[in-house]
């Protein structure tokens, strides 16, 4: 599939999903080990009701973070929300939490969700994950939240990534992985692209591409299997305080999936995004 094939896939299906959870009711998924069961009953309870259900990932980045006051944080592929309200509680009033996604429908609802949630130090961004419409070294932590297996260009992602990141910054991902064993068609015939299991890389793959830019620290630690041979995972990663990575991200050594791509961004309250 081409790049813009990929996009379409996972855009109707999220503004789907944006337009179910904007009207109460709850969102559908592939596959169990995903949705919002996989916060506290505390934390659901502080959100929005649209915010929570509209949670389509596979574990809960925020809470393996370990998010501090005055951190900027960026969610990669921010749906309704969720995971920017929760991660501007921990930042607090002199950090900043940053959402990034694609479908109209879903920021129009995390724009709202932020609106019923009083949520002041929260901006999200149109764009894609690919080509992060923000400076290098502007972010102390990455998050997403089952969302680079949808991505068309993963060498991409993980190349911008590093580049956002200020030296000494982390990533902090939930993600499903794939069994070394299975091939690419054997992904495929265990669900879709925009059920997150057709995208999905095989851990060795995961972190190849990680090391390919530069970042270090990497550890892929699973949680619960989503289906056979398919583990949803916690993926922790840094970037290096000195040499190559802090200079900004490497270019990839390897080839994950490079497609060409063009993408839409929006001015944000950085300095030097505009």
């Amino acid at each position: 599939m081409t790049t813009e094939t990929i996009h379409e896939i996972v855009r109707d299906h999220y503004a789907a999903a944006a337009i179910q959870a904007s009207e109460g009711s709850c969102c559908t998924t592939e596959n169990q080990g995903i949705g919002a069961d996989l916060y506290s009953v505390l934390e659901r309870e502080a959100l929005p009701d649209a915010a929570v259900l509209a949670s389509l990932g596979c574990g809960n980045p925020v809470a393996v973070a370990e998010l501090r006051e005055g951190e900027r944080v960026l969610d990669l592929g921010s749906g309704g929300g969720i995971d920017v309200l929760l991660s501007a509680t921990r930042v607090g009033p002199t950090g900043r939490a940053f959402g990034l996604d694609m479908t109209d429908e879903m920021l129009a609802l995390a724009q709202q969700n932020a609106a019923d949630a009083g949520a002041t130090n929260v901006e999200f961004l149109r764009g894609h994950i690919e080509a992060i419409p923000l400076p290098a070294n502007s972010i102390d932590v990455v998050i997403s939240n089952c969302v680079v297996n949808l991505a068309a260009d993963k060498a991409a992602v993980f190349a911008e990534i590093a580049r956002v990141l200020r030296p000494g910054g982390r990533m902090g991902v939930s993600d499903i992985v794939a069994d070394d064993r299975l091939s690419a068609a054997e992904r495929a015939e265990r669900g879709s692209y925009a059920g997150c299991i057709a995208g999905a890389l095989s851990v060795s793959e995961f972190r190849a591409g990680l090391e390919a830019v530069g970042l270090t620290d990497i550890s892929i630690t699973p949680s619960h299997e989503v289906t056979d041979g398919m583990t949803s995972a916690i993926i922790r990663a840094s970037k290096p305080t000195a040499g190559a990575g802090a200079a900004g991200a490497a270019k990839p050594r390897i080839a994950l999936k490079s497609l060409p791509l063009t993408s839409a961004g929006s001015c944000c309250g950085l300095e030097g995004c505009c």
